[in-house]
């Protein structure tokens, strides 16, 4: 799985980090959210196609889901 983050598009409301904190965070200074790991392990894969499905601004892409 490859997943990609638009920063551009991000709201800064935290739904992915609560969904894969192992593979999301959030920038301190406003919020935006920060990918981690871009090829996250397998076990990973359910949370991060939660975080794309819950991102308000549908600012996460994944490409071989």
């Amino acid at each position: 799985m490859q997943v990609t983050l638009h920063q551009d598009k991000c709201v800064a409301s935290g739904q992915c980090v609560l969904a894969a904190q192992d593979v999301f965070d959030q920038r301190d200074q406003d919020g935006v959210a920060v990918l981690l790991d871009e090829r996250p392990p397998a076990e990973l894969h359910d949370d991060v196609r939660q975080a794309a499905a819950v991102c308000p601004a549908l600012a996460i892409a994944l490409a071989g889901a």
